[in-house]
């Protein structure tokens, strides 16, 4: 048994407290800018207290611009939220299934599909950036929900981890299923999506955040305000040259902006903790 000593405890816990506010103060101040006027911001020093501007703040940004964005921020969350639920979910879906016919189909050079599909994780968006536009352009798919997603979807690394995965799951799984008159769809819905459901919720946690932050190809793919999403429309509402920036309006976007994927990591932290550290069999 090993004996606890005070000193290291005390010790351990100011070094965790300390963490904690390093990583807390940006987002309090940016907390504290959001509520107060924009003068209150500018002045220096900034004042550490909340404003009593929270509520105005937050209704201007989410019905209206700022800056040289005039979009209203709810709706890039909108197009926000429904790249990263369209990413997060596509690329699941299309890797289970590739996943599964890779490890339980036999067909000629089927080791050469996967390593042509594992070799793509060298070329990501930013490499082939400029023939993804271009066929975009060319199918009219700018300014698309379409247009922003498709390009993102396929995913060579969920592919591998359900590749592995699938491959520690028993023989003798197949064969009862087989037995019991299971075909490889009934297979492949009863027992392998219930076994991969941890994977899933762990995937899916950090292929939402991906596609929330997706800055460079939204940046191209859309010209349309209406389409922006919001990490475009923060940095479209910060002001170039002599223009002042809106800096309350700015921090109640930034903050507006991280809701979606704080919930989803506290919503399935269990999920997503079990995911990495467990495999259920």
């Amino acid at each position: 048994m090993v004996e606890r000593n005070r000193i290291l405890d005390v010790v351990t816990y100011l070094v965790l407290i300390a963490g904690v506010a390093v990583v807390m103060l940006p987002l309090y101040v940016a907390f504290v800018a959001s509520t107060q006027t924009q003068e209150q911001v500018m002045a220096a020093p900034m004042s550490l207290v909340p404003g009593d501007r929270l509520i105005a703040n937050y209704t201007e940004v989410l019905s209206a611009g700022a800056g040289n964005s005039q979009a209203a921020v709810g709706r890039m969350l909108l197009n926000s939220l429904v790249m990263a639920l369209t990413v997060a979910i596509g690329k699941i879906m299309i890797s289970l299934i590739s996943a599964f016919a890779l490890i339980y189909f036999r067909f000629p050079f089927r080791q050469a599909c996967f390593w042509l599909i594992f070799v793509t994780l060298m070329l990501p968006v930013e490499v082939r950036i400029m023939p993804t536009y271009q066929v975009m352009s060319d199918l009219k798919l700018l300014d698309t929900y379409t247009g922003l997603t498709l390009p993102l979807i396929a995913s060579a690394t969920a592919t591998f981890l359900f590749r592995q995965f699938f491959l520690t799951v028993p023989d003798e799984l197949t064969e009862a299923a087989r037995i019991d008159g299971a075909g490889p769809l009934r297979f492949f819905w009863s027992v392998l999506l219930p076994l991969s459901r941890t994977n899933i919720a762990a995937l899916f946690v950090i292929l939402f955040i991906l596609g929330w932050n997706q800055y460079l190809w939204p940046l191209l793919i859309t010209t349309q305000e209406s389409m922006y999403t919001v990490v475009i429309g923060i940095k479209r509402m910060i002001s170039g040259g002599d223009a002042a920036t809106e800096w309350n309006l700015v921090m109640a976007t930034a903050m507006l902006a991280m809701l979606p994927p704080v919930a989803v990591v506290v919503l399935m932290q269990r999920w997503f903790v079990k995911g990495l550290v467990e495999t259920e069999k």
